[in-house]
């Protein structure tokens, strides 16, 4: 994914259409009148912008999420790490935790998550072999 950022505000409206994507750009309207009090011209035109960015697609007036809020987020974490620590994933982790302990439940949560990732990584290399 090409690297893209958000304004506040972009984020705001980027987090109202992947919470309720697929969604009529009728309704993206609506909603965008109720929860960020914007006429309709400005939601219009802020889904422009975020559709040039490769974010959305409003087809025959259906708005939906080309990159998942999941995924952007994730892109949007690792090139953090690669600005700000040198890609280095530990630096940043012991950054983190020189500020912040962590608890039992959110050190097992992470210990599940490598062992997974490890777990998928053997799968994948094991796949490459056959």
């Amino acid at each position: 994914m090409k690297e893209v950022t958000l304004g506040a505000v972009e984020s705001r409206f980027a987090d109202i259409v992947w919470s309720h994507a697929p969604i009529a750009s009728g309704e993206l309207v609506k909603l965008c009148e109720r929860e960020l009090q914007w006429k309709k011209p400005t939601t219009y035109t802020v889904l422009r912008k975020l559709c040039g960015k490769g974010l959305f697609r409003n087809d025959g007036g259906i708005v939906t999420a080309i990159i998942s809020r999941a995924d952007f987020y994730a892109a949007q974490s690792e090139q953090f790490v690669s600005d700000t620590w040198g890609g280095s994933l530990p630096a940043f982790v012991a950054a983190f935790l020189s500020r912040k302990p962590l608890s039992k439940a959110d050190a097992d949560e992470i210990r599940r998550m490598i062992d997974a990732s490890r777990q998928q990584e053997r799968m994948n290399a094991s796949r490459k072999e056959e």
